[in-house]
Order: structure tokens, then C-alpha cells, then sequence
């Protein structure tokens, strides 16, 4: 378990290496790898453990019985899953938490911060309540962000979000995506088929260039 790399995490941040050595203690963690594919949450299970990314990425996707798949989120190293759910530890999971790639992961009990009274809480113990806070409040963002992008009714106008918020947070024009064309659709809610034909038609339209995950956006009025 590497010390140096939980500590640049937002959960960690502020605390020294001695705090954090006591955190993790506190808290049970665990490290556990995972393959592509694997499905680390299951909707409809509870969990009392958030996970922390450190090598790789998971997706948190919303799978119906119909076989549709919504991605929700991408979550890189440093990030993290599962907060609002280990908190609360008795609320089913409404989402499916699954491997994009080969993964390691850090699994942190973290419900039993609210048993903690005013008394004895120490310094990283309140360290930990805050930067849970920011967590939650990034979190907020990235939803209302994905909502944002998918209230366009037409695939047109879902990509033109996503990608000039990608652009302005990148600050540049020319930037890679986390996603590919399957995942770029399930994350706008689109089919695969009219996302790619899209793409095809803005390209010749002249307001991007595409290969794969990257893109060249080429006017400023689109």
C-alpha cells in the first residue's frame, strides 16, 4: 500500500503520514485488484466500504432488466466510489460499479466516522468528515453535469455539451476523452449507431475532428 499515493487523494489531503497510517487503520482498509469486466458493486447489494481507484478505472453504470446500460460516471485513480452508499450502509445500491480495465482498488470502512462523537474525534478523524464533504460536493457537480449534457433532445446537441465542457475544463481545443464510442453513448443515453453517424456529419459539417477518444473542436460557435 503505497502511503505517499493515498495521501495526494482529496479524502487524504491535509493529513500527515502518521494521520493517515491511523485512517487507514481506523477505517479497514483493504487493496484488492480486479480484472476488466469484473463487477465490483452489484445494484440492489448494499455495502458499508467506499472505494478509492489507485491503478486503472471503474465505471458507475445504471443497468435495467431490459439490458440498457447508462453510464453515470468514469472514475480514474485518485477517485473515488461507493461514499453515499458505504455511509449510509443499509441503502441498496440503485447503480453497478464495474472494471474498465484491469484495476486496484482501496476499500475504506467508512460509515463508522458517524459514530464518532464530538469528544473523540481527532485531528484526521475531522479532516476526514471534511474532505468527505468536498467529495460529496464534487460528486453533485459531475451528476449535474451529465444531466446537463443528456437534457439536448437531439445527439447533436448532447455531444456539442459534452465536448465544450471537456473543452473549457481541459482549456484547450484539442483534448482526449475517457471514453469510447460505445461508452461516449451510454454516457449521453444515445444509440452507438446514430452517436457514430453524428460524429460523421459534424466532421464534414466542419466543427470537429475525430480519431477514436480524441478531438479537435474547430470553431467556437458550434
Amino acid at each position: 500500500m503505497d502511503i505517499t499515493q493515498i495521501q495526494t487523494t482529496v479524502l487524504f489531503r491535509g493529513m500527515s503520514t502518521a494521520e493517515t497510517n491511523d485512517a487507514l487503520n481506523a477505517l479497514s482498509a483493504r487493496e484488492k485488484s480486479y480484472r476488466k469486466g469484473d463487477v465490483l458493486l452489484l445494484a440492489g447489494d448494499t455495502t458499508d466500504e467506499m472505494g478509492l481507484v489507485l491503478e486503472g478505472s471503474v465505471t458507475v453504470e445504471s443497468n435495467d432488466i431490459w439490458g440498457n446500460r447508462t453510464i453515470l460516471s468514469l472514475v480514474e485513480p485518485g477517485g473515488f466510489f461507493a461514499e453515499t452508499y458505504a455511509y449510509l450502509s443499509n441503502e441498496p445500491l440503485l447503480v453497478d460499479v464495474t472494471a474498465n480495465e484491469n484495476c486496484r482498488i482501496l476499500f475504506l470502512r467508512i460509515g463508522s466516522v458517524q459514530n464518532l462523537s464530538a469528544e473523540d474525534t481527532s485531528s484526521w478523524q475531522k479532516k476526514l468528515i471534511s474532505n468527505l464533504l468536498t467529495i460529496s460536493f464534487h460528486k453533485n457537480l459531475i451528476l449535474s453535469g451529465r444531466s446537463f449534457h443528456t437534457a439536448p433532445k437531439t445527439v447533436r446537441g448532447r455531444l456539442m455539451s459534452y465536448l465544450n465542457a471537456v473543452s473549457l475544463k481541459q482549456g484547450s481545443t484539442e483534448f482526449d476523452i475517457p471514453y469510447n464510442r460505445q461508452q461516449l453513448a451510454d454516457y449521453l443515453n444515445v444509440e452507438r449507431t446514430a452517436l457514430s453517424k453524428e460524429l460523421s456529419k459534424m466532421q464534414k459539417d466542419g466543427i470537429l475532428i475525430t480519431k477514436k477518444n480524441h478531438f479537435k473542436l474547430l470553431t467556437s460557435d458550434f
